[in-house]
């Protein structure tokens, strides 16, 4: 059982039925990403402009449950298990994050509601095994989903603490050096709508997580790194990484 302590006192048991991920949320990251640099490549778009291609609703997916560590425990990248599968040079990336956790079941919120349904926030590493994300017909759910690859924490604070959650530093570290940095304010769509529009799809029960997605500067963790996620108001969180 994973807990985690919450600001100003007390414990929270992180147990969600569901995390439910939003991808290309940051414009810079959504020029940087795979398919929009292989249609630059091509000339299929604009070498100079990534708006054509940023999403005009979220992009959501869901990251199972089993992945959820603590501060201080490891990030397991199955490397045998990929090579077995065909994977010569597999690549699996650290992506830092906001972590909405749900304080209250909803379902249709309205925006201008939607946060008084947070409990509160804290880091995540929506760590992403790119070969079986992208190579998946059934979608990204598997290379997002190993054991071990949603480290969160270190503390929850609770929603009342953090009032505007579009107002907070964010950076990743990877072996003490700055390889994401942005601000929350950012992100295409920010945590209100989030909530609202993931609300009209599924029920959202107390203890879910929304992992708003990451800024750019994503990038390969190995054997022996370690990483951290910071955001204001909230702290680092810290794991190192092991090959399997």
């Amino acid at each position: 059982m994973l807990e985690l302590p919450v600001l100003g006192g007390g414990s929270y048991r992180v147990a969600p039925s569901k995390i439910v991920a939003v991808g290309l949320n940051y414009r810079a990251h959504v020029a940087e990403s795979p398919s929009i640099l292989a249609a630059r490549a091509t000339g299929r778009i604009d070498p100079a402009s990534a708006a054509p291609d940023e999403p005009k609703v979220p992009i959501l997916f869901v990251k199972t449950p089993n992945v959820l560590v603590g501060p201080g425990e490891a990030v397991v990248i199955p490397t045998g298990f990929l090579h077995e599968s065909g994977i010569a040079a597999p690549r699996t990336d650290y992506e830092s994050e906001l972590a909405v956790i749900i304080g209250r079941r909803c379902k249709d919120v309205a925006e201008r509601e939607a946060l008084r349904y947070v409990f509160g926030y804290t880091c995540f590493n929506d760590v992403s095994q790119r070969e079986v994300q992208n190579g998946d017909r059934s979608g990204w759910w598997r290379g997002k989903s190993f054991d071990s690859f949603g480290p969160i924490g270190p503390v929850v604070v609770p929603a009342g603490k953090l009032p505007d959650p579009q107002t907070l530093g964010i950076r990743g570290r990877l072996n003490g050096k700055v390889v994401q940095e942005a601000t929350t304010g950012d992100m295409i769509f920010g945590v209100a709508r989030l909530i609202a529009y993931i609300s009209r799809n599924v029920t959202l029960e107390e203890g879910d997580i929304i992992a708003t997605g990451t800024p750019s500067g994503v990038g390969p963790l190995r054997d022996g790194d370690v990483f951290e996620v910071e955001i204001d108001g909230i702290g680092a969180l810290s794991n190192p990484v092991r090959e399997r």
